[in-house]
């Protein structure tokens, strides 16, 4: 059953020490959660990225929120650098566990299939076998040697947090497209999610919506989040606000400048809750 929470009590689903599953900037993101976990004061957050992130992931780590980032790159796309992230890197507040985009779908993969482990060949060859001693190399036993592979573990993250426009009064939710968000819901151990709207009936009554619909059976629970995905943009409801983001990006590069970020739009939860009632099953 979906339960039906408010954005602070969705945030506390999340515990200190979780591994969290964010989406991509280019997806769903759910930074209206991510603003909601910087205000509980979450600690020793192991962040996965799938594959990669942007100013979600950032915001996080400069608050002091995560120990680990598991991921193939963090940056702002054309603003340039992710500043928080660069700065945990260089003095070491955060570690890394170096990915690839298609080393973070296998893995999550693996999960969302019940496997240990999933086979990947485009590694071989690369630095990062030497700073992932959990990937293994074995000679593929279905050739008769000579023929290296990589055995990714399976990743299961504790949770998986994202964004979407609108679910149904069952949980149901819309994805469209964005298959990497199915994934996640598949390989965590719980998927959390806000939204813009929730409508009633059945999304996966209609041969149309049900296409891109998560079904409720992998969702945990459920918070409605008006603008979410703000800064970021939300396909088919919104632009990013590419002014807010470059703002982001200049005031983020001094732990001055972020901290009077944080002060401004992340401190004051009045902008993010809603108290719009949801419907559950």
């Amino acid at each position: 059953m979906t339960e039906a929470l408010s954005l602070d009590r969705l945030a506390g689903r999340v515990t200190d020490g979780a591994v969290l599953a964010l989406p991509p900037d280019y997806s769903f993101v759910p930074m209206a959660a991510v603003r909601a976990l910087v205000r509980r004061g979450m600690r020793d957050l192991h962040l996965v990225t799938v594959p990669q992130a942007g100013i979600a992931a950032d915001l996080l780590i400069g608050a002091g929120c995560v120990a680990t980032v598991e991921t193939a790159a963090v940056s702002l796309g054309e603003l340039g650098i992710a500043p928080r992230f660069s700065a945990a890197v260089e003095s070491g507040a955060v570690a890394i566990r170096d990915s690839t985009c298609p080393a973070i779908h296998a893995a999550l993969q693996a999960a969302e299939k019940g496997v240990p482990f999933m086979p990947l060949r485009g590694l071989i060859g690369s630095d990062l076998l030497r700073v992932r001693p959990d990937w293994q190399v074995i000679d593929n036993p279905l050739a008769d040697g000579g023929d290296p592979i990589v055995l990714l573990p399976a990743l299961r993250p504790d949770v998986a947090l994202f964004h979407a426009p609108f679910a149904d009064e069952h949980g149901n939710v819309w994805l469209g497209a964005r298959r990497e968000l199915v994934t996640m819901a598949h390989a965590a151990k719980e998927t959390l999610v806000t939204v813009e709207e929730v409508r009633p009936g059945d999304l996966l009554a209609d041969e149309t919506p049900a296409a891109g619909t998560l079904p409720a059976l992998y969702v945990s629970a459920l918070a409605e989040a008006k603008q979410g995905a703000w800064p970021l943009g939300l396909a088919g409801r919104y632009e990013p606000d590419r002014a807010h983001l470059a703002d982001y990006a200049r005031l983020a590069a001094s732990e001055e400048g972020f901290a009077a970020y944080c002060a401004a739009h992340v401190t004051d939860a009045a902008s993010d809750e809603t108290t719009a009632p949801i419907a559950a099953e």
